[in-house]
């Protein structure tokens, strides 16, 4: 036995020196990689591609959330109005994608890389071209100025919950299901929607349309819903409503007067429901986040992400529903709640740059 140990000890020593610290260069740098990789996962860094990625698995939830309009003439003129608006904005180059959502509930969505959402009953309530610009201008602001991701980067919960995380790719679905429920949840500060408004007064004015727009719908929207819950939709965070339209206002200095009009209601063929007749999805139904039946009295209400929401997942109306989080119990009203259509089929709407070039001509 003593015979076979120092053979073996001898054979150890005996290995040549460069194979020995060969494995131990390797070791390093896999250890490098890893220290590399928790870096950014820490930091929640990401790439313009990444970007693309976490927005593209958002957009996909959201669409099976509500389900996506099959006319591909409403997609190509809310694509119009839409690339006029991104083509000088920051982020002109991104992969733009707009999209109308099957749903009497008023609102839209933005999520990161260049998604935008906007549904039927939004539309239905818009009056003219210049306030359908305010709006999806509103949300290409969320878009450029990347208020999604920096909200992650504030979230103190997320941060400590991507310690769970293995690897990049798993990191990332990861994120997708956190920014899923920011973006339904309209988790936004203060400050991120103000800046938001900002950027949906200053594209529509650069392309010619009235900057006040926004500032009207959002007094119409203010109307319908002044019995409604305090977080009802589009636009449900702060800063109050009466505060946003005075900025509104009093950033909208261009002397562009151009709403548009006839050209949206030539396009535009949706009325909008009562807010009373939207059917919205039953409480406490399969899956429903926050329903009251599991809602635990005086419980304080956490805002924005938190490490539950770091699981990926894919989310069919019927399984589950952040944006509905309990109507009745948590005080959501029928627009964060309003049931979608059944088809999430993506409805292309390529525009070419002449045809944008000929639309553009059309803003007077």
């Amino acid at each position: 036995m003593k015979k076979t140990v120092l053979a073996l000890t001898l054979l150890a020593f005996s290995t040549p020196a460069f194979a020995q610290l060969g494995g131990l260069g390797g070791a390093v740098r896999r250890a490098q990689q890893v220290q590399d990789t928790k870096k950014k996962i820490d930091d929640l860094t990401f790439t313009d591609e990444e970007e693309q990625t976490i927005g593209a698995d958002v957009s996909t939830k959201v669409r099976q959330r509500f389900g996506v309009v099959q006319d591909p003439a409403i997609h190509k003129y809310v694509t119009l109005v839409g690339m006029t608006l991104a083509k000088a904005s920051d982020r002109p180059d991104l992969p733009w994608t707009f999209i109308v959502l099957d749903t009497d509930g008023v609102n839209a969505f933005a999520s990161p890389g260049g998604f935008v959402h906007i549904t039927r009953g939004a539309l239905g309530l818009i009056q003219n071209e210049a306030e359908l610009a305010g709006v999806l201008g509103h949300e290409i602001g969320h878009v450029t100025r990347k208020h999604t991701i920096n909200a992650l980067r504030k979230n103190s919960a997320v941060k400590l919950g991507t310690s769970a995380a293995s690897n990049r790719s798993s990191f990332l679905g990861s994120v997708g299901n956190a920014v899923y429920g920011n973006v339904l949840e309209n988790a936004y500060d203060r400050g991120d929607e103000l800046d938001a408004d900002k950027v949906g007064v200053d594209l529509p004015q650069k392309a010619g349309y009235d900057g006040k727009a926004l500032g009207a719908f959002l007094q119409r929207l203010a109307d319908r819903n002044k019995d409604q819950a305090e977080k009802n939709g589009l636009f449900a965070s702060h800063p109050e409503t009466t505060d946003r339209i005075g900025k509104i206002t009093s950033l909208a200095t261009a002397k562009t007067t151009a709403t548009v009009q006839p050209r949206y209601k030539s396009n535009v063929k949706y009325q909008p429901a009562p807010i009373t007749a939207i059917a919205v999805v039953a409480d406490g139904a399969s899956g429903l986040a926050g329903s009251s039946k599991d809602e635990k009295k005086d419980e304080p209400k956490k805002k924005g992400f938190g490490l539950g929401s770091l699981k990926q997942t894919v989310v069919p109306e019927k399984q589950s529903s952040q944006v509905s989080a309990s109507g009745g119990a948590r005080g959501v009203g029928p627009d964060r709640a309003a049931k979608g259509g059944g088809n999430p089929a993506l409805v292309k709407a390529a525009v070419t740059a002449g045809e944008l070039a000929e639309f553009k001509k059309g803003i007077a």
